[in-house]
């Protein structure tokens, strides 16, 4: 009777370095993360994995890992000494012999361990330290795709609404990746409606690192929201021809956008509004409905605030003496424009006002104003009484004294000319 051949079952403990490698493939294929990056989290899973089950092994774990020949070895290095103290760290003379036999004493020999040595436990830590690794390396992925897109334009769809605070969650893409990124109630536009499904296009302010991975802070009401919109719809500006010097807004209700243009033969504001107001339309409709001026930037401060407050128009532009580092300006309008040029709440001049970087006191021509030579004084006065408020409050040093063309007085009598000395000693000398 012939014999039957069992053929002996790989150890299901051993660990099969061809599948370890398929493995390492297959997660780059998947998450599209670098084999070396998952085999550098792999090594420390499976050193952290054999040391939770044996104390004292320190740094003398080794891994050897060829992929070529399908070979991941795990080594841990002993020294070989007459006798043991440290087990961990330490081997007999006759045990390395059994291993090696041209082991001596003083050598450091390599002992194989087994994937059988790990515990369940060990196992267990090696898995999570494993998985952390992907979470790792997908969480920086992401990172790294998103921060470049920071003040930026995105389009993401509306995932779900709050019902209790209207706070909206998107999904955002970018490049391969993509992310959840939560708009609140601040930084959505008042008045806007918004159902689950829907494209939106949002402003990236900022990418932070946090425990749960990036953060990507987004706004509707950002005025980067709107500059970015022009770059989106206007090729002079995208270009460069034409160039957004400042934006100021308030999301829902009304923008200032001021445009130059360096080429004196192109229209920056034509550009802008477009064929039959085909570009500005654009972007109001998807703003909502919110007004926007545009108007020509000027390196005359005077034209500038006077076309910042259109569409009042404007008598005269001056400026006075700033406090600080605050700009501030007259300016005149007539008795009937009055109200337009401070506009419905104030919000034309205050939008005038963060346009320009000046404050602006609007008077109108029929009420007498006083002399400019007096403000030039009253804000000397103002400066100075703070200078010496803050220097007796201690957050100013004295300053240094000037040096006095005359010579300083001093306890000493300055020495007298001899012809004069002789002169004053004769007349005494008469009396």
């Amino acid at each position: 009777m012939a014999k039957r051949v069992v053929k002996k079952k790989a150890n299901p403990n051993e660990m099969d370095g061809k599948e370890f490698f398929e493995a390492i493939h297959q997660i780059e294929q998947e998450k599209g993360i670098k084999p070396g990056y998952m085999m550098e989290k792999v090594t420390q899973a499976l050193l952290s994995a054999y040391r939770r089950d044996h104390e004292g092994v320190g740094e003398n774990l080794v891994i050897e890992a060829n992929e070529e020949a399908g070979i991941v070895r795990l080594f841990l290095k002993k020294e070989v000494v007459e006798e043991v103290d440290n087990p961990s760290m330490e081997i007999s003379l006759e045990e390395a012999r059994a291993a090696l036999p041209q082991a001596e004493l003083g050598d450091t020999v390599r002992m194989e361990i087994k994937t059988r040595a790990f515990g369940r436990i060990a196992a267990q830590t090696a898995r999570q330290v494993i998985i952390q690794g992907i979470r790792e390396a997908e969480q920086g992925m992401i990172y790294d795709e998103f921060s470049t897109k920071e003040h930026e334009l995105l389009t993401g769809t509306i995932t779900r609404i709050d019902p209790r605070n209207g706070a909206v969650s998107l999904r955002l893409h970018a490049g391969d990746q993509f992310t959840d990124a939560y708009l609140g109630a601040g930084e959505q536009v008042k008045g806007e409606r918004y159902v689950e499904g829907q494209k939106l296009k949002i402003y990236v302010v900022e990418v932070r690192k946090a425990t749960k991975g990036p953060q990507v802070l987004i706004s509707r009401t950002h005025p980067g929201l709107v500059k970015r919109l022009f770059e989106l719809e206007v090729p002079e500006i995208y270009d460069g021809t034409v160039e957004i010097k400042s934006v100021a807004r308030e999301a829902g209700s009304r923008t200032k956008l001021a445009v130059w243009a360096a080429e004196p033969n192109i229209d920056p504001i034509g550009a802008c509004v477009g064929p039959r107001g085909q570009r500005v339309n654009t972007i109001v409709e998807e703003l909502k409905g919110e007004k926007i001026d545009i108007i020509k930037w000027s390196e005359d401060p005077a034209e500038y605030i006077a076309a910042a407050l259109s569409p009042a128009d404007v008598i005269s532009v001056e400026e006075l003496p700033s406090k600080g580092e605050t700009k501030s300006c007259r300016v005149v309008v007539p008795d009937d424009q009055l109200s337009l040029a401070i506009g419905k709440e104030g919000q034309n001049a205050r939008l005038a006002a963060k346009l320009t970087g000046y404050k602006i006191d609007i008077k109108p021509a029929s009420e007498p104003l006083e002399p400019l030579e007096e403000l030039i004084a009253q804000a000397e006065v103002e400066a100075a009484e703070e200078a010496l408020a803050a220097y007796e409050a201690g957050e100013l040093e004295e300053p240094a004294p000037e040096a006095e063309e005359a010579p300083e007085e001093s306890g000493l009598e300055q020495e007298e000319d001899p012809e004069e000395s002789v002169l004053k000693h004769e007349e005494t000398t008469e009396e």
